[in-house]
């Protein structure tokens, strides 16, 4: 199981940094070719927005499977290690939910408004919308992978990584 998780962290951050290297490349260029050329690209604030969205999804995903998102553990930090325990699958289980909830609203929201096409690119909005669904789905894998990860060091008594 190890092995997944780290193969979809590599995945994930890789995808998040790809992201972000499109969002500087594409500023960069727009900056150029505006300021140097007078002729900006038309394309390349909705390019980086796009960017910008999907790696966010990417990162989100990548933050929740390492366990190093931004968290308020004052309270936590009181509790018992089997408490915490108890209370980290409990989360883990409501953020498979949750990525479940992002697939089909994200899905809904494309199908509904995916036809629209897009004034800089010329391609349907469907591309840049369906990034809800891809962040979900993302969401529910790295949930997916921390609480089969929780349950098996439960049946075999390790110690949380």
């Amino acid at each position: 199981m190890r092995k997944a998780e780290n193969a979809f962290c590599l995945l994930l951050a890789g995808l998040s940094g790809l992201s972000i290297f499109i969002v500087f490349a594409v500023v960069f260029a727009g900056s150029v070719s505006r300021y140097a050329f007078s002729s900006p690209f038309q394309w390349s604030e909705e390019v980086a927005k796009y960017a910008m969205i999907y790696g966010c999804m990417f990162g989100t995903a990548y933050a929740y499977l390492r366990g190093s998102q931004i968290s308020f553990s004052l309270v936590t930090d009181l509790l018992s290690e089997q408490v915490r325990t108890r209370l980290s699958v409990m989360v883990d289980a409501a953020t498979l939910i949750l990525g479940g909830v992002l697939i089909h609203a994200g899905l809904i929201f494309a199908g509904k408004r995916g036809g629209i096409t897009s004034s800089g690119l010329g391609i349907p909005m469907y591309w840049a919308q369906i990034a809800l669904s891809v962040g979900g789905v993302c969401l529910f894998v790295a949930a997916a992978l921390r609480l089969l990860s929780a349950l098996r060091r439960n049946r075999g008594g390790e110690q949380p990584s």
